[in-house]
């Protein structure tokens, strides 16, 4: 009798103005994780990025949200998706993060299809984008699990003023299940 592979169940519980996604941030605030983001942010800029996150769900532009692994209820990582302009086009663009101890169980698979599910349900915009570095492979790994297009490596902006090598990968929501 084959082994069944251990299903990860998660959910993604929507960024609230508390001091558990504030720290969620400072945790995933160190160089193993943001190597390929161009480093760690100032206090301040995370205090920055908190409020855009809540400012995106206030405004309905897109949902940013902190993932939450069950049945433990614990909060293992980050994931959204923003409006953004992208050849002129208005579209989704999308990020995520798992902390280290939770890398590689699945749980950025499973977060990210509950986030094309959200962004899907909206019926705002047709794509969403992601822009992994070309050296994240395990980002790249999650787009292609999740069904996105390649379509070639890119030149991105981020942080602002700084770019960086990507692969740009989109999905269809119009024909995503």
């Amino acid at each position: 009798m084959a082994k069944q592979p251990h299903l990860i169940q998660i959910r993604i519980e929507s960024w609230a103005d508390e001091d558990a996604n504030m720290e969620l941030l400072r945790l995933t605030n160190i160089p193993e994780m943001t190597k390929h983001l161009g480093g760690p942010e100032t206090e301040k800029q995370l205090i920055a990025r908190h409020k855009r996150y809540l400012k995106v769900n206030k405004a309905g532009s897109g949902r940013m949200c902190s993932i939450v692994l069950l049945p433990s209820l614990e909060v293992v990582g980050g994931i959204g998706y923003w409006e953004t302009l992208h050849h002129g086009e208005t579209v989704y663009e999308m990020g995520w993060s798992v902390l280290p101890p939770f890398q590689g169980k699945g749980i950025a698979v499973a977060a990210t299809a509950a986030a094309i599910l959200s962004a899907k349900s909206e019926q705002k915009h047709r794509f969403v984008y992601a822009f992994p570095s070309v050296d994240n492979l395990a980002s790249n790994a999650i787009c292609r699990k999740n069904n996105f297009s390649f379509i070639g490596e890119c030149e991105f902006e981020y942080p602002k003023g700084s770019f960086m090598r990507c692969n740009e990968w989109r999905l269809d929501l119009d024909t995503t299940m």
